[in-house]
C-alpha cells in the first residue's frame, strides 16, 4: 500500500537534508549563482550608487532622504568585516541572490513540487538576467525579494498548517523589509487585500495576525520617526521624480514585454503557469491569496510609480508555483526530453544575455558583443548615453575625475587647501571624492544632492570652493572670481558626469545662509 504525503504533512515527516536530496539541483544553482558574482562583482568599478551607500555608512541613520537605513548599515558591516573593495561591498549582495533561489526551491517544494519543481523554480530565478543584474551591485534591490517571499512562505506555511504563531516571523519580515524598501508596504497592503478576497480572511480574527502587524510597526517606527522629524524628504523626492519626468514611461505592453526579457523569455511560461496555479488549478486555488498579493501589487506599482525591478521580487514565488504545475504537466515518459531540453536552452540563454547585466567581458569586447548581438538593455530613465548602458556606464571614470580635482586642490597653497571645500553635483561625484579622495590628499565633498544637502556644508565657509560641472556664467552670479581649472572626460562614463571643473572664491553670501538653495532632490 503506498503512502501519499501532501503539502501540509508537518515538516517534521520531512527528509532533514533537503539540499542534499530532493534539493540537490536548488542547491547546486545556489553555488553555481555564487560563483558567478563572486567572478563578475570583481571587474569594471563601482556603480554610482554604490559609492553614496558607502558614504551613508559612514553617517548611520534610521533613515536618509531616498532609502531607510538598513542598505547603509549592510554597507557599514561589509566595510568592518571585509573592507571597502569592490569584490567586498558586493559579497552580501551575493548571498542575497543565494538565498533567493533557496527560497524559491523552499516555495516549490512545500507547494508540493518534486526534484523537477524545485530545481526548475531554482533554476528560473538563476538565469534571470534582471535578478543576475541586481545580485551584483550594492543596494536595496538585491534584498527586497527575501522579504516578500520569505512572507509568502509564511502564509503558505500558515495555509497548509494552521499555525497562526507565524504571523510573528511574517511581521518580523515585513519590518526589516520596511527598513529596507517603501514599497514593502505595497505588497503588505497587496497581501492583506489578498486574503481579504478569500476564506483566509478568517486570520482577520487571530490575535497572532494582528501581533504580527504589530511587530512590523514597531520596527518600522525608527524609521517613521525619522522621517517625522525631516519633514518625509522620501515624498518629496518622489514627487520631484515625478514632477522632472526623468523616468523613462512605457506602455503596458512595452513593460511587460521588458518584464518577459528581464526574467528571461524562455521563463515566461513558467511564472504564467505560476499565475494559473494559484488562481485555477484545483491544488493552487488554496493559495489564491498569494496569487493575488502578486497581482495587486503589480497594480498599485504601475498606477504609482512603474519601473521594471519594482515588481521582480514576487517572480520567485511565481517561479515556484509554474514549477510545480510543470512538473505534474511533464510528468508522462512522451515529455521526459522536455524535461532536460528545456532547462539546457534557458542555461544557453541566459549565458547569451549575462553580458548585459554582469561585467563578464572586457569592456571593448562588451561593447562588440552588444552590436553584434544586437543587444541593448532597456533604459529607465531620460540620460543621454554613450557608448555603454547605463549600469556599466556609471562605473567608469570615478577615480580619474578624484585626480582632476587633486590637480586642482594640490596646485593651491597650503593655508588656502584647509580652507577650501570640494562641491560635487551629485552622489556619485560625492562618494567617488569621500572614497578615493584620502589617497590624494582631499578631504570630503559637500553636496545639495539627496542626504549630502542634509549633512550640510560643515565648517566651510564658502570663501574657496571647488566646484565639479559647474557653469561659468551661473556661477558668476554667486562668487567673485570663478576660474575653469580642468575638465573631466572618460570614453566609458555616463555623458552627465563629464564636464569642467572650476575654482571659485568669494562667495557673495555666507555659505550656511545660502544651503538651503542647493537643496538637489531628485
Amino acid at each position: 500500500m503506498s503512502v501519499t504525503v501532501s503539502p501540509s504533512t508537518d515538516t517534521r515527516l520531512r527528509q532533514p537534508m533537503w539540499l542534499l536530496s530532493t534539493g540537490l539541483l536548488v542547491a547546486l544553482c545556489a553555488v553555481s549563482k555564487l560563483i558567478i558574482h563572486l567572478y563578475a562583482n570583481q571587474h569594471y568599478g563601482y556603480f554610482s550608487d554604490e559609492l553614496y551607500y558607502l558614504d551613508c555608512a559612514r553617517h548611520l541613520a534610521w533613515g536618509y532622504v531616498d532609502q531607510p537605513p538598513l542598505v547603509a548599515f549592510v554597507a557599514w558591516m561589509e566595510r568592518a568585516i571585509l573592507g571597502d573593495s569592490l569584490a567586498a561591498i558586493r559579497f552580501f549582495p551575493a548571498l542575497a541572490g543565494v538565498a533567493k533561489i533557496l527560497l524559491a526551491g523552499l516555495i516549490a517544494r512545500d507547494l508540493g513540487g518534486g526534484r523537477f519543481a524545485q530545481g526548475l523554480a531554482a533554476l528560473s530565478v538563476l538565469a534571470a538576467p534582471g535578478f543576475l543584474g541586481i545580485d551584483n551591485l550594492l543596494s536595496m534591490n538585491p534584498f527586497e525579494p527575501l522579504f516578500w517571499m520569505g512572507i509568502a512562505w509564511c502564509v503558505l506555511r500558515i495555509i497548509q498548517t494552521g499555525n497562526q504563531k507565524l504571523w510573528l516571523l511574517a511581521g518580523m519580515l515585513a519590518g526589516i523589509g520596511l527598513e529596507n524598501k517603501h514599497s514593502m508596504l505595497i505588497y503588505g497592503f497587496g497581501l492583506i487585500a489578498g486574503l481579504a478576497l478569500t476564506r483566509f480572511r478568517r486570520s482577520f480574527t487571530s490575535p497572532w495576525f494582528f501581533a504580527g502587524l504589530a511587530f512590523a510597526f514597531v520596527l518600522f517606527l525608527p524609521n517613521l520617526f525619522w522621517n517625522i522629524h525631516n519633514h518625509f524628504p522620501f515624498l518629496e523626492l518622489q514627487h520631484n521624480i515625478r514632477d522632472d519626468g526623468r523616468n523613462v514611461q512605457l506602455s503596458a505592453l512595452a513593460f511587460w514585454g521588458q518584464e518577459a526579457v528581464a526574467m528571461l523569455p524562455l521563463s515566461l511560461p513558467i511564472w504564467l503557469a505560476g499565475a494559473w496555479y494559484l488562481f485555477f488549478d484545483r491544488d493552487g486555488q488554496r493559495y489564491r491569496a498569494l496569487g493575488w498579493s502578486c497581482v495587486i501589487s503589480f497594480g498599485v506599482i504601475n498606477v504609482m510609480n512603474p519601473r521594471v525591478y519594482y515588481i521582480w521580487p514576487a517572480f520567485p514565488l511565481l517561479f515556484a508555483a509554474g514549477s510545480v504545475l510543470w512538473e505534474r504537466w511533464l510528468r508522462t515518459p512522451r515529455w521526459r526530453l522536455v524535461r532536460v531540453v528545456y532547462p539546457l536552452l534557458m542555461i544557453g540563454l541566459s549565458a547569451l544575455l549575462a553580458p548585459t547585466v554582469l561585467p563578464v567581458l572586457p569592456v571593448q569586447m562588451y561593447i562588440r558583443y552588444a552590436a553584434a548581438m544586437h543587444i541593448e538593455p532597456p533604459q529607465i530613465e531620460h540620460w543621454k548615453l554613450g557608448p555603454l548602458p547605463q549600469l556599466y556606464a556609471s562605473q567608469f571614470g570615478w577615480e580619474e575625475m578624484v585626480v582632476q580635482v587633486a590637480g586642482v586642490y594640490n596646485s593651491l597653497p597650503p593655508e588656502r587647501r584647509l580652507r577650501t571645500a570640494i562641491f560635487a553635483q551629485n552622489f556619485g561625484q560625492a562618494g567617488a571624492i569621500d572614497l578615493f579622495g584620502k589617497k590624494y590628499g582631499l578631504p570630503d565633498a559637500i553636496s545639495g544632492h539627496q542626504n549630502y544637502f542634509l549633512w550640510g556644508p560643515r565648517e566651510y565657509t564658502g570663501e574657496s570652493v571647488i566646484v565639479l560641472q559647474g557653469q561659468q556664467e551661473q556661477l558668476e552670479k554667486v562668487y567673485t572670481s570663478v576660474e575653469r581649472r580642468a575638465h573631466v572626460s572618460h570614453p566609458f562614463s555616463m555623458p552627465r558626469e563629464q564636464g569642467d571643473i572650476y575654482y571659485c572664491t568669494g562667495l557673495k553670501w555666507p555659505l550656511q545662509k545660502i544651503w538651503p538653495s542647493v537643496k538637489n532632490w531628485h
